[in-house]
């Protein structure tokens, strides 16, 4: 019961995971703020202002996905577990 006394005490975040250990992730998101920077240095103010609420817009949409998937990706441990626990 180890895990869960350290998940209680919040020792363990679920969300939370070693993206450095992943070369492709860093290397995306490398990839994502260089193309970030170009093209707003593209932009006039009006187009700067309407990039940042889509942006964040994205990132709202993304925290919701994440959290969904999270929600699903736990539910489908325990059933695992309960398919385990009464097949023995």
């Amino acid at each position: 019961m180890r895990i869960l006394e350290e998940f209680w005490y919040g020792n363990i975040e679920p969300t939370e995971y070693d993206t450095f250990a992943c070369a492709e992730y860093k290397e995306a998101l490398q990839l994502i703020s260089r193309n970030e920077e170009k093209l707003q240095a593209t932009m006039t103010d009006a187009q700067k202002e309407l990039f940042s609420r889509y942006a964040d817009s994205v990132r709202e949409f993304q925290d919701m996905a994440e959290c969904l998937l999270f929600q699903n990706s736990f539910r489908l441990g325990a059933r695992m577990m309960l398919e385990i626990v009464t097949d023995a």
